[in-house]
């Protein structure tokens, strides 16, 4: 296979995707040029083209540059393009060569010292929060995230080519393309049951993904987790390897001592709210000690992050009420923010809005989410999205709120959840979901700010 990094040209089918576009900036940061198409404009895709990448919003023949040419361009898309895409089989049919993201990003890291981080959930804190560190050691890393560094403001971070940080992803078994010199696997829990079919499925493919470390290499797993490969330890919760004690909670911010195999690091602070992210955390430094880097450039990076967008972006306004934003998407992910803003606000009445994810994971899971959302005091729930979904019969947000036990819990669409949000009486708002519920963000802030009540 011809070098991915000798093409003139790149042309990136779907290039509005939080991965796509971590990829396309790497492109353009080497100095190809690089052209996208995407069904509709976003906040992302409007940075895209403010970095002089070329985006069409039309699946039209028309719209493909003429000076592409399959000699000197490479096609990128993603497993969830349709296949009847227009663009997409244009360039099939005139010899193209096209590649997958996860194949690209795999070249990448055969070239590369590569850190991973993988798991169901996790790894796109533990990867930012690492990538961070990195940083802050000036080592020579580049790092494509699966979230906005809030410190960054970017999902791609070039400081050199030796070392790659990168989030290895489980969907259509993506992750088995890489080569990983270190890594985390954060957590193993049933999820992509529409790829996999079963838990053991999904387990069989984690395990060969820590099948690719090398034997020199230093794999580091969340306690309990049934991984059959050699592997360090890491917890919150129990002993392992590397752990956390100690942990408190200081006005808005979490600290606590890191306990490794060799020290201990004592009094780390750490903004970024949740006993889930200590542990993330706790991952997260494992690895900066383990590329040698100094304890108290690790507590400076750790004291210093501000985490990721969309994960846990707190807002406090004038009339004492809060604002909480999360993707979470998963019963466990549910579990772990709605535990973090108990926790942090235990006498304050939570409003939660959630928007569920995928038709498939709604029903695989329906029991669990009902668990999950019976903790908050009141509930709105959003018509599910179906990303790249048709819907499944008797799969509907009417259906799974016949078992979540909450009294005061409302169903509506998106296009009314701001209007249903602003009728309820709340101390705590949080808005949970991995659809287009973001699109809320905006509207409820200026809504907060504007309230003096």
């Amino acid at each position: 296979m011809k070098d991915i990094h000798t093409y003139k040209n790149y042309y990136f089918i779907g290039v509005g995707g939080i991965g796509m576009s971590a990829l396309a900036r790497y492109f353009n940061f080497s100095g190809a040029k690089v052209f996208g198409y995407d069904k509709s404009p976003t906040h992302l895709t409007q940075k895209l083209e403010e970095e002089n990448i070329l985006i069409s919003y039309e699946d039209t023949i028309s719209s493909i540059p003429k000076e592409l040419s399959p000699e000197d361009t490479l096609v990128v898309f993603t497993p969830a393009i349709p296949s009847d895409l227009k663009i997409k089989n244009y360039f099939i049919n005139r010899n193209f060569t096209l590649l997958k993201r996860s194949r690209i990003l795999g070249e990448i890291t055969r070239t590369t010292q590569c850190l991973a981080i993988a798991g169901t959930h996790g790894k796109t804190t533990t990867s930012t929060l690492l990538t961070h560190i990195c940083n802050c050691a000036n080592l020579p890393a580049t790092a494509f995230l699966g979230g906005i560094s809030a410190n960054y403001n970017t999902n791609f971070i070039y400081n050199g080519t030796q070392i790659s940080v990168v989030e290895a992803d489980e969907f259509d078994r993506s992750f088995l393309t890489l080569s990983p010199d270190m890594a985390v696997i954060t957590s193993t829990d049933a999820d992509h049951l529409d790829i996999y079919g079963n838990t053991e499925e999904l387990l069989n493919s984690f395990n060969d993904f820590a099948g690719l470390i090398p034997p020199e290499g230093f794999l580091l797993v969340k306690k309990g987790l049934s991984i059959k490969a050699g592997h360090k330890t890491y917890s919150v919760y129990e002993k392992a390897d590397y752990y956390a004690e100690n942990i408190r909670i200081v006005e808005d911010r979490f600290e606590f001592d890191l306990i490794t195999p060799k020290q201990i690091i004592r009094d780390l602070v750490l903004h970024v709210p949740g006993k889930h992210n200590v542990e993330n955390a706790v991952a997260a430094l494992a690895i900066g000690l383990e590329l040698n880097i100094n304890p108290e450039t690790l507590r400076q990076a750790l004291s210093e992050f501000k985490g990721v967008s969309r994960r846990f972006t707190k807002h406090i306004f004038d009339n004492g009420k809060v604002y909480i934003d999360d993707y979470a998407h998963h019963p466990t992910e549910l579990n772990a923010i709605i535990d973090a803003v108990k926790s942090l606000y235990p006498s304050k009445k939570l409003l939660t809005v959630f928007q569920p994810h995928l038709y498939s994971r709604t029903r695989d899971f329906a029991d669990d989410f009902a668990k999950s959302l019976s903790k908050t005091d009141q509930l709105i729930l959003l018509d599910i999205y179906p990303a790249r979904e048709l819907p499944i019969e008797g799969i509907t947000s009417e259906w799974l709120a016949k078992k979540i036990t909450v009294k005061d819990l409302e169903i509506t669409s998106l296009a009314n959840a701001l209007e249903v949000i602003r009728s309820k009486d709340f101390d705590v708002l949080l808005t949970v979901g991995a659809g287009n519920i973001d699109t809320l963000y905006e509207p409820i802030l200026n809504w907060l700010n504007e309230t003096k009540i």
